[in-house]
């Protein structure tokens, strides 16, 4: 699947999109960042796209109100007319349903700030630290109908270090998604993943992978 065509879903800074970006740029990652689709107009990551000259596409979802699918049958359409073969999640700060996931099953991947099943939802990083652990770090995983739910892709632990706030732990934890996130993308478009129910079995022949820990 090598020269896959990517279409990522962001929502703010777009610091994901960046790493991708940067990983084609560098010879690390050969995929087709066809189009970008930003549902906050003005949101930095949208100039982001245009300085790379990638096609960026704003679809604001409160002009659909509370009609969850007639926003995403709006942004299928436009990743249809790029012929996107799978999609990524970098910051979208909306939940799909499941219209959109039957619509690319198995070809949807999110990334999670912390390590799942532990901490989802939308506060990772201050529900981490009001538990208490000392231990998080972030999750690549295909995007199913439950929240935060789906297969693992790629796992990496964080310390959570004494006096850490929400935004010291979510800076580190974020050096790392920029790592994982644009190595899953490369893991998928070079057909190296096999998914058996909640198992991805990943072919690393050839391929150095970081370690977790």
């Amino acid at each position: 699947m090598a020269g896959i065509h990517v279409g990522v879903l962001a929502s703010g800074r777009g610091t994901g999109f960046q790493s991708l970006v940067d990983a084609r740029e560098r010879g690390d990652l050969v995929a087709d960042l066809a189009v970008l689709i930003c549902n906050i107009p003005g949101a930095p990551v949208i100039e982001r796209a245009r300085r790379h000259g990638i096609a960026a596409v704003v679809i604001d979802h409160k002009a659909y109100g509370k009609d969850r699918e007639a926003f995403e049958r709006e942004v299928v359409r436009v990743l249809r007319e790029h012929r996107v073969d799978l999609v990524v999640l970098a910051g979208f700060m909306r939940l799909v349903t499941g219209y959109f996931i039957r619509e690319f099953p198995q070809r949807i991947i999110n990334i999670h700030p912390s390590l799942l099943p532990a901490f989802p939802g939308a506060h990772a990083h201050e529900d981490v630290l009001a538990w208490g652990a000392k231990v998080s770090g972030c999750t690549i995983h295909f995007v199913d109908e439950s929240v935060d739910g789906g297969p693992v892709i790629l796992q990496k632990a964080v310390p959570v270090l004494d006096g850490d706030t929400p935004e010291t732990l979510a800076a580190r934890v974020l050096e790392q998604e920029h790592i994982l996130l644009p190595l899953a993308v490369r893991l998928i478009a070079e057909g190296r993943l096999r998914v058996h129910g909640r198992r991805v079995a990943i072919d690393s022949r050839g391929i150095e992978l970081p370690r977790m820990a």
